[in-house]
């Protein structure tokens, strides 16, 4: 009677391993998938965030609020690292591609956020900032 069982579980866990060994994408790939588009993050079942790839490795993000920080990435290590226009550290990813989209996984400081694409659209973000008004 335990051998059904023994087997179902050895076979979720041989099509589970391809995901547990899934590789970052590379600086190129990363490149070749979100240059000239606009990615809506989410996180933990939330919306998150959303950046917009431009020529040159450039970008522009905004957590929703119509603020947008302009910056760049450039590949360390093997990580997708940003650096934004207010000062501060680069902000280093792992960057996965799979069936639903792209994934990322924060590697800089002691956080363990993880991003994961939600909707992916050529047309640029809408940058309010916080100075609009009458």
């Amino acid at each position: 009677m335990t051998r059904p069982l023994f087997r179902s579980a050895m076979i979720l866990l041989l099509s589970a391993a391809p995901l547990a060994a899934q590789s970052p994408m590379t600086a190129s790939e990363f490149d070749e998938y979100s240059r000239g588009k606009t990615f809506y993050y989410g996180s933990g079942g939330q919306p998150y965030g959303v950046e917009e790839y431009l020529p040159g490795r450039r970008v522009r993000w905004s957590f929703l609020d119509g603020d947008c920080k302009d910056g760049s990435w450039y590949e360390q290590d093997g990580q997708i690292c940003f650096v934004y226009e207010d000062p501060g550290d680069p902000q280093c990813w792992l960057f996965f591609q799979g069936p639903d989209g792209i994934s990322a996984s924060f590697q800089s400081g002691e956080s363990t956020t993880e991003l994961y694409e939600i909707q992916k659209t050529p047309e640029p973000m809408q940058c309010m900032g916080p100075e609009v008004g009458v």
